[in-house]
């Protein structure tokens, strides 16, 4: 069996990697890879600690995914500090958030194919909106299956 503190901190850097290859701060995606694998609410100064970054990078990390409904913040009685947790259905959430995406870039596409006369240009472009399609209508069937679970 591997060591349980190795596993955690590669699963740690492998879900900053993924977050920034979606376009996320390293660090933010830090930060869910440890409450994930944690299960439990950790203090914003354990979070600086542990993840061996500036408390500012805690500061802009926590926002950034709070405000994508990723994660929550949370007090606990007698308590100073902030503490941070998963939010609720938090992988829900995010192919909410994904299907936002898709819908947004169908909407960009979408517009040059009102602005095209060309029938070819126009079906190729068209093809196109409707791969975003797709992809929201996918996205919305795989959230209302996130959220059963």
């Amino acid at each position: 069996m591997a060591d349980q503190a190795k596993v955690r901190a590669e699963f740690i850097e492998k879900v900053g990697l993924i977050a920034q290859g979606e376009n996320l701060p390293r660090i933010a995606g830090r930060v869910l890879g440890l409450l994930i694998f944690d299960g439990q609410a950790v203090s914003f100064g354990s979070l600086a600690d542990e993840l061996q970054v500036s408390r500012g990078s805690i500061s802009t990390s926590t926002r950034t995914l709070i405000d994508r409904g990723l994660i929550k913040r949370v007090t606990k009685p007698g308590e100073r500090q902030d503490y941070f947790q998963l939010g609720e259905r938090p992988y829900a959430t995010m192919m909410r958030n994904a299907r936002l995406s898709f819908d947004r870039s169908k909407a960009e596409v979408e517009a040059t194919v009102a602005q095209l006369s060309d029938g070819a240009a126009r079906d190729r472009v068209r093809a196109y909106a409707e791969f975003y399609s797709a992809l929201s209508d996918l996205a919305q069937d795989s959230a209302e299956r996130l959220d059963r679970d």
